[in-house]
């Protein structure tokens, strides 16, 4: 069983959330149907924002970037 198998119940798509010192800065939705990642930035003060990605590796270089903020 992988990561996101773990996470996912019922019919709701498997998220993981990435947080600096208990704030949470991003998630990540796998979305079956598509093969595709939903990739969500929380930022205060403004709506979050999403992007759609086919590729884990590259959200990988996006989260990275954003942890380093």
């Amino acid at each position: 069983m992988n990561m996101w198998e773990q996470q996912g119940s019922g019919n709701e798509p498997p998220q993981l959330y990435f947080e600096v010192n208990g704030e949470k800065r991003c998630s990540v939705t796998y979305q079956e149907k598509t093969d595709t990642f939903i990739f969500e930035v929380y930022e205060k003060g403004s709506k979050q924002k999403y992007y759609q990605f086919d590729n884990i590796d590259m959200i990988a270089i996006e989260i990275f970037e954003l942890l380093q903020m």
